[in-house]
């Protein structure tokens, strides 16, 4: 039996806390930690944890040594590095929220962790663990749609202006951006692991257009170039109404897409286009013919890391796709408040490689006046 503890039990904590009951006979909950001790005992009644204890602070779960094989860090984006790297020199294997951390150097200082302490570091990118994504990952390597030249990214999300009133939220220092970070982060890693690779260059432009309650965006639109010439847009959004997020896979043969759509073209001798069906065929009966998987989203990535722990079966997503990931946020924060081209890799002499950095270089689009311990609990995801 694993043990598990849960760090920060705001509500993305309710999907780990739902997704590890699934696998009662495998894991059990044994701490729940909080600042706001109130909330944790709530969660431990509500999920009836009846042996789970409670800790104000996951230095107080560590001095206990109480037994725990792994903490699933759900606090918000500034204490990522922080906590998990306490949790990893104390010996504990650490799945921790996206994103990975507030900076590359942060990143960077939880896996010298994780080597030095021969434990793992999980990063949370549930949706690599859904249907359509791992479909479209299988099309594309497949070949069949040709060579990708061209992809758009889109991470639409809509969220009203009391969202940010939250006292951690549209703050660089604590949030870390906005929904280029906190939204995107998840379509941006889906991206990197379909395509296999980060850009070469990266162009950006940032803003605040709905919340003047944020000093974050609340919009973003990015360009990539890869090094094989390929080009790839990114919209990160918390102002589109509708939340639509997709990615489309231009091939040179034809148009792939999550959620599964599918188009191809030939050309008549004037250039001009006429519908390649045969191939379309022969693409929505790949897709169709793919197995789908046994579990999604955390329940998939829980499962996967469960499995690694009992057999050693290495995990889909190691903690270096998350640093990649933030890497590519990085170099588009670079290029949006720089208003210049962003190459990668970011090194260390990067001043955005750090948190501090980051800082000195944002763009502060407004003040944020109001702040709110707690904005309710309305049953709907958080990010």
């Amino acid at each position: 039996m694993i043990n598990v503890a849960i760090i920060g039990t705001g509500n993305i904590a309710n999907f780990h806390m739902q997704s590890l009951l699934k696998f009662r006979d495998r894991c059990k909950i044994v701490a729940l930690v909080d600042i706001a001790p109130a909330k944790a005992q709530a969660c431990k009644e509500k999920y009836d944890l009846n042996d789970a204890v409670v800790f104000a602070s996951h230095g107080d779960m560590i001095a206990s040594g109480m037994k725990i094989d792994l903490v699933h860090n759900c606090t918000p984006p500034f204490a990522h590095a922080s906590v998990s790297i306490d949790c990893m020199n104390a010996g504990i294997d650490v799945f921790v929220e996206k994103p990975m951390a507030a900076s590359l150097k942060e990143c960077d200082d939880m896996i010298a962790a994780r080597d030095k302490n021969g434990v793992m570091l999980h990063v949370v990118a549930q949706n690599r663990f859904r249907d359509i994504h791992m479909k479209l990952k299988q099309l594309k390597d497949s070949g069949i749609a040709g060579k990708i030249r061209v992809a758009h990214v889109n991470s639409l999300w809509w969220r009203g202006h009391s969202y940010y009133d939250l006292w951690w939220r549209g703050m660089w220092e604590k949030e870390g951006g906005g929904p280029t970070l906190n939204h995107a982060v998840h379509h941006i890693d889906l991206i990197n692991w379909i395509y296999g690779e980060l850009p070469k260059e990266v162009t950006a432009v940032l803003a605040n257009v709905a919340h003047d309650n944020s000093e974050v965006e609340d919009v973003s639109f990015a360009i990539l170039r890869y090094n094989d010439g390929a080009m790839a847009t990114i919209t990160s959004s918390v102002v589109h109404h509708g939340q639509e997020q997709n990615i489309e896979l231009q091939g040179m043969d034809a148009k792939i897409t999550a959620p599964f759509s599918c188009h191809a073209c030939k050309g008549h001798p004037s250039g001009f286009p006429y519908d390649n069906t045969e191939l379309m065929e022969k693409i929505t009966q790949m897709h169709d013919n793919m197995l789908n998987l046994e579990y999604e989203g955390h329940e998939g990535q829980i499962d996967n890391i469960l499995t690694y722990m009992e057999t050693g079966k290495a995990p889909l997503i190691a903690a270096e796709d998350g640093r990649k990931t933030l890497e590519l946020i990085t170099a588009i924060y670079k290029a949006g408040c720089t208003k210049q081209m962003a190459t990668l890799p970011i090194s260390p002499s990067d001043e955005f490689y750090t948190f501090e950095g980051l800082l000195k270089n944002a763009i502060y689009f407004y003040e944020k006046a109001n702040s709110v311990e707690d904005l309710g609990s309305d049953g709907v995801r958080t990010y």
